[in-house]
């Protein structure tokens, strides 16, 4: 059974809360382990985001104790007064998450039976303490680069096998492909959307998040194939120029990787329209038919490179000397 980083950061977060607050002589000092339980985030973000909610919670959540209890006294009935008002003065000012946190505070107060300024100064004091210690443990947050890097290789090889397929089918009409990599894709991105969020979220201060802006042009480069698939099982027959259409696509199979040397197949696009373009007109339906479907590949197939292309700067004259094999 592996144990997450989340469960570690608790077991020692709670038990180091409940130290610093019984050395400092608070009282009920067990309830900062309980606060910095509920204050243990999956990312940085959300870890400030919940501090302050729960922060500002249970200051709100003191001050009404003091009303309510000082006022109608130290009964059950008043605590389902006060969390009656209390939640929905949370839910507005949307700190919804420090309604549990704050609880834990209500409950001692309630518990004490008495409230002077010195014992909310001390429960001031548990606040700082559980939500402090989980603050400070969050700003350790594990790399998700291992995960990401091996959800982009597999989706690599996915699109590899796709535009290879693609490529057999205008070859020679090869039907064998089950088409599981289409739905492999689907599932990947599925994945990688929580993870590329949580990365962006432990990247406060980055401008720009390369995870985020990689899989955003995957996923839009994945959209254009799965539009492609109809295309290629619409073709009647071979065309003169279809194989050179099925090399094009299955160079591009064997070139799908993080750089960008784009440029290099959208010249030999631009080569092959070219070659298009002196083709005699089609004679019959199917003919007319097989090359209007190419050509629209072609289409496709471009805004797929442009994509590539505008993700970031080509890699083509830094690798000018020796010719890249991949794309």
């Amino acid at each position: 059974m592996r144990i997450g980083y989340r469960t570690i950061k608790t077991a020692i977060g709670a038990p180091v809360a409940i130290s610093i607050a019984q050395l400092l002589g608070v009282t009920n000092f067990a309830s900062a382990g309980i606060i910095t339980i509920l204050c243990i985030q999956p990312s940085r973000k959300k870890s400030f985001l919940s501090a302050w909610h729960r922060f500002l919670a249970c200051i709100i959540a003191s001050v009404y104790s003091f009303i309510f209890f000082e006022t109608l006294g130290y009964n059950p009935v008043v605590v389902g007064l006060m969390l009656a008002v209390f939640i929905p003065t949370a839910v507005f000012l949307k700190i919804t998450q420090g309604i549990a946190t704050s609880s834990v505070i209500i409950f001692n107060l309630y518990s004490a039976s008495y409230l002077n300024f010195t014992f909310l100064f001390d429960q001031f004091f548990l606040i700082v303490v559980g939500i402090g210690t989980g603050l400070l443990l969050n700003f350790y947050m594990p790399s998700l680069d291992k995960q990401l890097n091996g959800k982009r290789k597999k989706l690599e090889e996915n699109f590899q096998i796709i535009l290879l397929e693609i490529a057999l089918y205008i070859r020679d009409k090869n039907k064998a492909w089950s088409g599981k990599e289409i739905t492999e894709c689907e599932a990947l991105f599925e994945e990688v959307d929580e993870l590329v969020e949580r990365d962006r979220e432990n990247h406060l201060l980055r401008e720009k998040h390369p995870y985020y802006e990689y899989f955003t042009m995957r996923r839009e480069q994945f959209e254009l194939l799965k539009q492609m698939l109809p295309l290629v099982t619409k073709l009647p027959n071979k065309y003169s120029i279809s194989e050179k259409v099925a090399q094009f696509f299955e160079d591009i199979s064997k070139a799908v990787h993080p750089g960008n040397t784009a440029s290099i197949h959208l010249d030999a696009l631009e080569q092959l329209r070219e070659e298009f373009d002196q083709e005699d007109l089609p004679s019959t339906q199917d003919e007319f038919e097989t090359r209007a479907n190419l050509f629209r590949l072609l289409h496709d197939i471009e805004d797929y490179l442009l994509l590539k292309s505008k993700f970031k700067k080509s890699d083509v004259k830094r690798k000018k000397e020796k010719r890249p094999e991949t794309e």
